[in-house]
C-alpha cells in the first residue's frame, strides 16, 4: 500500500509539471502574437525608467540608448556566425601538418605582392620580422604556413588604408585552400558605429592574429589574440622597461590613472563617461577630455568644458612614470594601446574591458601582471587596487617587465611570439610548458628542440634549486701543424687533462695539413676527440658541445678556479681575456677595443666557460645572415656568442684572475698565420659590433666592473694554506 501511495504521488506531481509547462508556454506565445498584432516592439532588458537606480551615471535618455547596436545575444552571435563560418575550427580539424612534416620543417611563406600593391607602414613590418625570421621560405612548396602579402590589418571601411575586394583577390590563390595552414593578421576590424569583427572578407579556415578578439567568438587553441600597437611601435630591440629598481615600499605618487578620450556617443561610451567618478585629484587621476574627432562640439555635454580643463593640468608622460595602476578601459574596439604603454611603464594595468581577449593568452598567466576588472563595477575599483599588498604590487610590475621585453616591446617579438605559438601546437610533443613562457629570459630564447627538461637550461637552475654538472668538456682550436711534442697544444692538452673536472677533449682542427695520427698524440686521462675544424666556424659551433673553449696557455688552476666560478653563474660566460664596446659620437656607431681599462663588457671565449646551451641558441636562433658574416671573415664568433648570452641574460659576463698575462698561442714558422695577427682582423671586429648591434636592434651588451679572485688571492699568508696558487705566478 505504501508503494502505490508513493507511485500515485508521484503521478500527480508529473501531471501538474506538465499542465504549468504547457499553460505557461502557451501564455507566452498568445502574449507574443498580441504584442505583434499591436505593432509594439520589444526592447531588450535591461530597459531602465527609474533615474534613482544609477544617479550620476547618465540621465534617462542615456540609459534607453546605451550607444550600443542594442542587438540581443542571439542576433550578435547570428552575425558572428556569418563572418566566421568556420567558428568550430580547431588544429586537428582546420589544419594540414601534412605540410609541416617534411625536412623543411616549419617554414613560413608571404605572398609576393601583387603590381602597384600598398601595404601599411605597420603591415610592411609585420613582413619583414617574417622574412628576417629564421622561418621564412621563398618557395611554397616548403612551407607549412602561409601570410597573405594583402594587408589585412585595417578593416575599417572608412579608413584610408582599408584595402577593397579582399575576398576575390585571395579565392584566386592556387594555394588558398579556404583558408587552411594560412594566419591572418588583423589591428581593426569593423567599423562606425557598432565596430563589429567583420573583417569584410570570409577568413575560412585561416587562423586570425587578431587585436581586440572578443572570447565569445574566439576560437580556443586556433586563433591567436595579439596585442594593439601603433604604427611607431618599432621593428627591432624596442625601449627597455622604465623599472630601472625596486623601490621599497613600491608605491608610487599616485595610486590610481587614466587620461584619454572620453566617447559622447556610440560604443564604448558607457565605460569612458563614467570614470570621472573616480577622479578625487589626490592619489587617483582619472581624466577624459571631449576634444577629438571632426564633430565633437556638436555631441559636447555639460561636462565637457570642465573635463576638458582638467585634462590639461596634467601630463601623460608625467603620470605614466609615477603611477602605480594604470586603468586601461576599452575604446571602440576592446583593445588599447594603453595596455603596451602601461607595461613598458611596469604601471600595473587595471583592465576595464569586458569580453577581451587578453594578447597570447593560450600562454601568457596574466594573472601574475595585471588586474581585471568589471566595467559594470567601476566604483569598486579604487578599493580594489588599495587592497593590493605591498608584495603583490612588486610582483606584478616585475612582471610587467619581463612580459614587456619578452614579447611586446618590438614588432619582431609580436610576430615570433605569434610563429612560436602555431609552432607548439604543431609539433605539440617538444613544446615550451607553462613555465618556459612566463619565467625569465621567456619563450622565444627557449627552444625546445634541444630539450623539454628545464634542468637542461643555464638560466632556470636558481629557479629549481639545482646546480649545474661537475664535469666540463673542453674545446680547442689547432691551427698549427704538429712538429714536436714542446709545442704550446702540447703543453695546453696536458694541463687542462689534468683538471680533476675535465670529462674529455675535443680538438677542432684547423690546419691546412691533416691531423696526425692517434698514436702521434701524447696519452690523455680523458677522452681525446679530434675533429675537422677546417668547416665554417659556425658548423663547429653547431656540431660541438662543450663549457670551455682554449685557444690561450692556461694552468690547471686557472681552469678549475674558473669553473668553480662558472658553476655558481652557470647562465654567463666566465673566462680570462677582457674586451669592451663603446659608442663613438663623431661616427654614430659601435666600437670595440681591447685597450685594458676599469671596465669590460666582452670575455673571449678564446678562454672561457659557458653552458653548451648557448651553441645550440648560436646555430638555431640566430639568423643565417650573422653566421654567414662569421664564416665569411673567420672572426667575430666570440664577439657574436658574448651579444647572445647576454641578449638572454641581460647580464655581463663574469672575469676572473688579475693580471694580463693570457697571451694566445705561438704559431709555428712557415704554418698558416694566425688571424690576429693580420691587420684586418681588428677593423673586422669593430664592423662586427654594429653589424651585431643592428640586428639585435639594441646593444645587448652590459658593461662591468666585477672580477673574480681566490679567497686568499695576494693575501699575506702561507702560499701552502692558498688552493689556488698558480694564479698569483707571473
Amino acid at each position: 500500500m505504501q508503494a502505490r501511495k508513493k507511485y500515485v504521488l508521484l503521478g500527480l506531481c508529473m501531471c501538474c509539471w506538465l499542465l504549468l509547462y504547457y499553460w505557461g508556454g502557451l501564455q507566452e506565445r498568445l502574449l507574443g502574437l498580441i504584442t505583434h498584432k499591436r505593432g509594439e516592439v520589444a526592447r531588450p532588458w535591461p530597459s531602465w525608467l527609474d533615474r534613482d537606480l544609477l544617479p550620476g551615471y547618465a540621465d534617462q535618455a542615456e540609459l534607453q540608448n546605451d550607444g550600443g547596436s542594442g542587438d540581443s545575444p542571439r542576433q550578435r552571435r547570428q552575425s558572428w556566425a556569418g563572418i566566421y563560418k568556420d567558428s568550430r575550427c580547431r588544429m586537428d580539424t582546420c589544419f594540414d601538418f601534412a605540410r609541416c612534416q617534411g625536412q623543411s620543417g616549419f617554414r613560413v611563406y608571404i605572398y609576393p605582392p601583387e603590381k602597384g600593391e600598398r601595404v601599411s607602414e605597420s603591415y610592411h613590418k609585420i613582413l619583414t620580422s617574417v622574412v628576417e625570421s629564421r622561418y621564412y621560405t621563398s618557395d611554397p612548396r616548403e612551407a607549412c604556413l602561409f601570410v597573405l602579402g594583402i594587408d589585412t590589418l585595417d578593416r575599417d571601411q572608412l579608413s584610408t588604408q582599408f584595402v577593397p575586394n579582399v575576398d576575390e583577390r585571395i579565392r584566386g590563390y592556387p594555394l588558398w585552400n579556404d583558408g587552411r595552414n594560412h594566419v591572418i593578421f588583423n589591428l581593426y576590424s569593423g567599423t562606425w558605429p557598432n565596430y563589429t569583427e567583420d573583417l569584410g572578407f570570409n577568413v575560412g579556415q585561416a587562423i586570425l592574429a587578431k587585436a581586440s578578439l572578443n572570447t565569445e567568438h574566439f576560437r580556443p587553441g586556433f586563433d591567436i589574440s595579439i596585442p594593439l600597437f601603433s604604427k611607431e611601435h618599432p621593428q627591432k630591440g624596442g625601449e627597455r622597461g622604465w623599472l630601472v629598481r625596486n623601490t621599497v615600499p613600491p608605491r608610487r605618487k599616485y595610486l590610481l590613472m587614466f587620461k584619454g578620450k572620453r566617447y559622447l556617443t556610440g560604443i564604448g561610451s558607457d565605460t569612458r563617461n563614467a570614470l570621472h567618478h573616480i577622479h578625487n585629484g589626490k592619489d587617483i587621476v582619472s581624466l577624459t577630455t571631449c576634444r577629438h574627432g571632426k564633430d565633437w562640439e556638436k555631441h559636447k555635454d555639460t561636462r565637457c568644458d570642465h573635463d576638458n580643463q582638467e585634462y590639461e593640468r596634467f601630463d601623460y608622460q608625467e603620470l605614466l612614470h609615477n603611477s602605480t595602476f594604470c586603468l586601461v578601459p576599452r575604446g571602440r574596439r576592446l583593445g588599447s594601446f594603453r595596455f603596451l604603454e602601461s607595461l613598458q611603464a611596469a604601471c600595473i594595468p587595471v583592465l576595464l574591458s569586458n569580453g577581451w581577449e587578453l594578447p597570447f593568452s593560450d600562454v601568457i598567466q596574466w594573472n601574475q601582471a595585471v588586474i581585471e576588472g568589471d566595467e559594470r563595477l567601476l566604483l569598486q575599483v579604487p578599493s580594489t587596487v588599495r587592497a593590493v599588498g605591498i608584495d603583490r604590487v612588486l610582483a606584478l610590475r616585475q612582471r610587467t617587465q619581463m612580459l614587456w621585453e619578452a614579447y611586446f616591446s618590438s614588432v619582431d617579438k609580436i610576430v615570433l611570439t605569434t610563429l612560436e605559438i602555431i609552432k607548439d601546437r604543431v609539433y605539440s610533443h617538444i613544446s615550451r610548458n607553462k613555465f618556459m613562457w612566463n619565467a625569465l629570459p621567456g619563450g622565444l630564447l627557449v627552444l625546445p628542440e634541444y630539450s623539454t627538461h628545464l634542468a637542461h637550461y643555464p638560466f632556470y637552475y636558481l629557479n629549481l634549486g639545482i646546480s649545474p654538472g661537475q664535469e666540463f668538456t673542453a674545446v680547442i682550436h689547432a691551427t698549427s701543424p704538429l712538429v714536436s711534442q714542446s709545442q704550446p697544444i702540447m703543453k695546453l692538452l696536458q694541463v687542462v687533462s689534468k683538471s680533476k673536472y675535465c670529462s674529455q677533449i675535443i680538438i677542432l682542427w684547423n690546419s691546412e695539413k691533416p691531423p696526425p695520427h692517434r698514436s702521434k698524440w701524447p696519452p690523455m686521462p680523458v677522452p681525446l676527440i679530434i675533429t675537422d675544424g677546417r668547416r665554417k666556424v659556425s658548423i663547429q659551433v653547431r656540431e660541438q658541445s662543450s663549457h670551455i673553449t682554449c685557444d690561450y696557455i692556461l694552468t690547471s688552476d686557472k681552469i678549475d678556479f674558473a669553473f668553480h666560478v662558472w658553476r655558481s653563474f652557470p647562465e654567463r660566460i666566465v673566462g680570462y681575456p677582457p674586451r669592451s664596446h663603446f659608442w663613438d659620437p663623431v661616427k654614430k656607431a659601435w666600437g670595440y677595443t681591447s685597450k685594458w681599462t676599469n671596465e669590460y663588457s666582452i670575455v673571449l671565449t678564446g678562454a672561457a666557460f659557458y653552458h653548451r646551451y648557448y651553441h645550440h641558441l648560436f646555430s638555431h636562433y640566430l639568423p643565417s645572415s650573422l653566421r654567414v658574416l662569421v664564416d665569411r671573415t673567420s672572426n667575430c664568433e666570440d664577439i657574436l656568442m658574448n651579444f647572445l648570452v647576454s641578449s638572454v641574460t641581460n647580464l655581463p659576463p663574469i672575469k676572473v684572475a688579475q693580471r694580463k698575462q693570457y697571451k694566445e698561442m705561438p704559431t709555428l714558422q712557415g704554418t698558416k698565420t694566425a688571424p690576429w695577427v693580420n691587420p684586418e682582423h681588428f677593423t673586422q671586429r669593430q664592423e662586427c659590433v654594429s653589424t651585431f648591434a643592428s640586428w639585435f636592434g639594441y646593444m645587448p651588451l652590459v658593461h662591468s666592473q666585477f672580477r673574480l679572485d681566490p679567497v686568499l688571492f695576494k693575501d699575506h699568508v702561507s702560499v701552502l694554506r692558498k688552493r689556488y696558487k698558480d694564479l698569483e705566478r707571473v
